[in-house]
């Protein structure tokens, strides 16, 4: 029987990049692919990209380079980059880095297994040339799910996808997915594509007009999710605000975040991505009372001056951004919110970074992202005229992420005594354990160190009081006695 072909997925970038790895890898799989962790060990390095900002894309190519120098020292035969890099630039990308192989787009994905297997035979696939994704699918939301079903959406795949013959490895219920860890979290992603015209971001560009995934299909990969023994499902799209606008009902979120929450073996259901200005009642409603649904707010501000954020496309202010945490809180008051903000954005004045300041003080968030403005190739606002100076843009990015870091740390202050679930992701002789609570995000919110790891086990959610605080970081004390009668009196 000949060797099986190795394949390692390296992937970088946000949570969906994650979910399109895995749809790949049981594309690959479900065609005789054999699937490595380790680059070194893989006939084909494949490298899921982010083309979001400059410094991941330079993350990018390094990652890239990197696989490239495994070439003549370990099995691997080629390199290839897929993923939103690879689809913005397309043949822009093989042509200023020649050391990857090939630069597949997302039409390339339904048939990556053909792809690699071209390039491995050293035959050459031409690079995709890019083009606008909005343009791709109807105008009316309404009419986008019949002409989807033509346009490829990475994460969106079915095993009706595969070819004659091909079923997934892991079973006739399967979707078309392999997990590449075994973490008790993983993500489902709701939608792909945005439809907002934000002046900064380039996104829609090359993921496209936003379009729903059906319900059916996000339930039932949740389960199957559940049967790999994952514990927390994180519903990711470019806005899940948005959700179910082309399926005739925009508030099908509100109704099918309480079916997932009733999963058997699905402990935590966590939504991420929402934007301010669609933020409804009813979902919030639903986010903060819902059994097994995080009380957890992504919520996208990116500013909150008025002038700055109008240029950016955008709508609020300080005040109402205000009233929309204190209505939640009203209903959750241990809610976790965190947002991302731009600064040094075009034309905004001190007046304007101090109304920042002044939301980002009276927020009480619980994580903070910022980062500096800087021109993206093909967006509104590269092509304003009223750019501050780099120095000035840096300036400000150092400023107010001084001042994120200690509100942050604050908050995580503000938790001290409280009971907090948190789900044990890490049992580690060297870093103790650790875990992160409802109000904590993958990656991006912190996470709670337990002062002993004694009784815990991965992938189980224990009762935990807060006893102190690393900056972000909460310290807690897990209360096993007390989660041990909760689940005696459930059963």
């Amino acid at each position: 029987m000949p060797e099986r072909r190795t394949v390692a997925l390296v992937t970088l970038g946000c949570a969906r990049n994650e979910v399109d790895s895995e749809e790949l890898a049981g594309r690959l799989e479900a065609d005789g692919w054999q699937l490595v962790e380790d680059a070194e060990q893989a006939d084909v390095a494949v490298v899921n990209t982010c083309g979001f900002v400059e410094a991941a894309k330079k993350d990018s190519v390094d990652a890239l380079l990197e696989a490239n120098d495994l070439k003549g020292h370990g099995r691997t035969q080629a390199v290839v980059a897929v993923g939103c890099m690879a689809e913005r630039y397309g043949k822009e990308l093989a042509e200023a880095l020649p050391e990857a192989d090939g630069v597949l787009g997302f039409d390339d994905y339904a048939d990556i297994s053909d792809r690699l297997q071209t390039i491995l035979n050293g035959g050459i696939h031409a690079s995709h040339t890019p083009r606008d994704r909005r343009k791709l699918l109807p105008i009316s939301p309404a009419e986008r799910q019949s002409a989807g079903e033509e346009v490829a959406l990475p994460g969106h795949g079915t095993p009706s996808d595969l070819p004659e013959g091909v079923a997934p490895v892991s079973g006739p219920r399967a979707p078309l997915r392999r997990r590449l860890d075994g973490s008790p979290v993983a993500s489902v992603k709701l939608a792909s594509g945005c439809d907002r015209r934000c002046t900064f971001c380039a996104i829609p560009s090359f993921r496209g007009s936003f379009i729903s995934r059906r319900p059916s299909d996000v339930l039932n990969e949740a389960r199957w999710l559940a049967e790999q023994g994952v514990k927390e499902v994180m519903l990711v799209s470019e806005n899940n605000t948005s959700y179910g606008k082309d399926l005739g009902d925009i508030r099908l979120l509100e109704t099918m975040l309480p079916e997932l929450a009733e999963i058997d073996g699905i402990e935590r259901v966590r939504v991420s991505y929402l934007q301010p200005a669609e933020m409804r009642p009813g979902l919030i409603d639903v986010l903060t009372s819902t059994p097994n649904v995080a009380p957890y707010f992504d919520l996208s501000f990116q500013h909150s001056a008025p002038d700055v954020l109008r240029s950016m496309r955008r709508f609020g202010d300080t005040d109402r951004f205000l009233e929309l945490l204190d209505t939640i809180r009203s209903k959750a008051p241990q809610a976790g919110v965190r947002s991302n903000f731009i600064v040094g954005f075009p034309g905004e004045s001190e007046a304007d970074l101090a109304e920042l300041e002044r939301f980002l003080t009276g927020a009480r968030l619980d994580a903070i992202g910022v980062f500096g403005y800087s021109d993206e190739d093909g967006t509104e606002a590269a092509t304003y005229e009223n750019k501050l100076d780099e120095d000035v843009v840096a300036e400000r990015l150092a400023r107010v992420s001084r001042l994120a870091e200690e509100l942050v740390a604050q908050r995580a202050e503000e938790r001290l005594g409280e009971t907090v679930h948190v789900l044990v992701e890490s049992l580690d002789d060297e870093d103790g354990a650790y875990g992160r609570a409802a109000h904590q995000a993958p990656e991006t919110d912190g996470q709670v160190l337990f002062t002993s790891g004694e009784g815990l086990t991965v992938g189980r959610i224990v009762e935990a009081k807060v006893v102190g605080t690393e900056g972000v970081d909460l310290v807690a004390e897990p209360l096993l006695g007390s989660l041990a009668s909760t689940e005696e009196a459930a059963r």
